[in-house]
């Protein structure tokens, strides 16, 4: 039997999380150090499975399947596609650096309220996130992936409830009551979610008698696999309502913002760069493959909801006085613009929705992290209390940037590509839907720049004044993002080979094809 790439990638996170517990309380250093090192040696195994990837080849490789619980007909069955192997690449790339970040938020303090802070916990609860996540991006049992779904958010609860950010205002308890609301907010939403697919998974079985993605392909094609068509809605809206929670799709975002702004900027990129993007990713791998028919179906209302996701987020961001709040509501927008390429069935959106998943995670984890380097340094959150960081820290002004220039999409940067392929696809297909989309770019531009101009530009500040800029840690963690968004943007082609054939499935499950421009005949 070949070796398990698949299997050794999400075990080795896991067996990290293990080893960091186990680290002797007083020993915080090492117990970081050796975390760093298992999601560096998952980075390359990831880059293994990256580059034994065959863009050209079968659908889903580098597969594993063993019997689990045999009276059900779960199996524990992986394989990857090119957009999982590419989010799964992104995971492993981003974990070394969400640790490097957090370095110091976990060690202890010395207040009336907390006078710890397990450091060994805190890195282990992220390794752990990591091995969920980037299983689920491998599964392709239906089963499999409703425990992955639902497992990942019991570190990530404790993570938001338990290691908040100190730059939160007005007392310790305050802080605490807080990060709880925030967590168990969270926690409630997708546990929500979750029960609501656990009902969609079950009939699914019913209906199909396997959880198998394959099986039920197989099932599809052959003809012996019939699904009443008031059956598969009701079973596309059960998966679609867990996966639009976590996405987050306007209206049930409200989440995102309460637990961005509470937890440490680097569990705040765990969160909108990592976790996230399994929802998005589920309505690619399960909504469109498993019911296709109902997803055209819902297909104007899902864009409706992501179109305002995209201009209320945006707008809210622009209010906001929060640098935090801001990027969360910032996300927002962009989830609209990923799920609108999704829905927009086009092999343009689709995989502009696709590179948007991969790009996004970058950008957000670069502004998020300078952010909270910025944050930890004047000890507030509030935009307000900023002036003019770029007289006395460059570099970190720079960065930060480059950062929010990504964000809002600037050519050369990689997710103007991302956008740019959601926007052609979506006009080619939905022109009034595309026009209203397009207003999130102006807004993008006015809540960035409006952030960069308040904070960084003016008068010093007196709070400001004698900042230090960046470190050697910390451009450790700034300066690969920013090199890679300046290559994606670029040079794109790498991975738009790896994601391209995979979209190219998913428009065939749904029977789409691209429209044909209409073009006048020559006089």
């Amino acid at each position: 039997m070949s070796f398990p790439l698949l299997t050794a990638t999400a075990a080795l996170p896991a067996i990290g999380a293990i080893a960091t517990a186990a680290v002797p309380a007083a020993r915080r250093t090492a117990a970081k150090w050796l975390a760093l090192l298992f999601s560096l040696a998952t980075l390359v195994l990831a880059g293994v499975a990256l580059a034994r990837f065959e863009p050209g080849g079968a659908r889903y490789q580098l597969t594993e399947s063993h019997a689990w619980i045999k009276d059900f007909g779960v199996r524990y069955e992986l394989g990857v596609d090119g957009i999982g192997v590419a989010l799964m690449a992104l995971t492993a790339l981003l974990i070394p650096f969400v640790i490097l970040a957090g370095w110091h938020d976990a060690d202890p303090l010395e207040t009336k309220s907390s006078r710890w802070r397990p450091t060994q916990g805190f890195f282990a609860l992220i390794l752990m996130v990591e091995a969920m996540v980037i299983l689920s991006f491998e599964a392709t049992d239906v089963f499999l992936f409703y425990i992955l779904f639902e497992a990942m958010l019991i570190p990530m609860y404790f993570l938001i409830g338990g290691f908040g950010d100190r730059a939160h205002a007005g007392s310790d308890e305050n802080a605490a009551a807080q990060r709880s609301y925030a967590a168990v907010k969270f926690l409630l939403y997708n546990l929500v979610g979750g029960l609501i697919m656990l009902a969609a998974v079950i009939g699914l079985y019913v209906v199909a008698g396997t959880f198998s993605l394959s099986e039920i392909a197989e099932a599809r094609a052959n003809g012996s696999l019939s699904m009443a068509t008031s059956t598969e809605r009701w079973l596309f809206l059960g998966f679609f309502f867990a996966f639009a929670v976590k996405a987050p799709l306007w209206p049930l975002h409200t989440w995102l913002p309460n637990a961005m702004g509470e937890a440490t900027s680097p569990v705040a990129v765990l969160i909108t760069a990592v976790v996230d993007k399994v929802g998005t990713f589920a309505m690619l791998r399960f909504c469109l493959q498993l019911f296709p028919e109902a997803s055209k179906w819902a297909t104007p209302v899902i864009l409706v909801l992501a179109l305002i996701s995209i201009v209320y987020g945006a707008l809210l961001a622009v209010g906001q006085r929060d640098i935090k709040r801001l990027i969360a509501y910032a996300s927002i927008s962009h989830f609209g613009f990923i799920i609108l390429g999704i829905f927009a069935m086009t092999s343009q959106g689709q995989s502009g929705a696709t590179l948007y998943m991969v790009n996004h995670g970058i950008s957000t984890a670069a502004l998020m992290l300078v952010a909270g380097f910025l944050i930890t340094r004047r000890g507030s959150r509030l935009i307000a209390d900023y002036g003019g960081v770029q007289k006395v820290a460059p570099v970190l002004a720079g960065t930060f940037l480059i950062g929010g220039l990504a964000t809002l999409s600037l050519p050369g940067l990689s997710p103007f590509v991302s956008e740019f392929l959601v926007l052609v696809g979506t006009f080619s297909a939905y022109p009034a839907a595309g026009i209203v989309a397009t207003s999130g770019i102006v807004l993008a531009a006015l809540y960035v720049l409006v952030l960069y101009q308040r904070t960084m530009t003016g008068p010093v500040k007196a709070g400001v004044q004698g900042m230090a800029d960046l470190r050697a840690r910390e451009l450790v963690v700034v300066l690969p993002l920013i090199a890679l968004l300046i290559f994606l943007g670029v040079y794109p082609k790498p991975l738009t080979e790896i994601v391209n054939p995979a979209v190219q499935h998913t428009m065939s499950d749904v029977q789409k094809k691209d429209p044909q421009p209409e073009v006048e005949a020559a006089k």
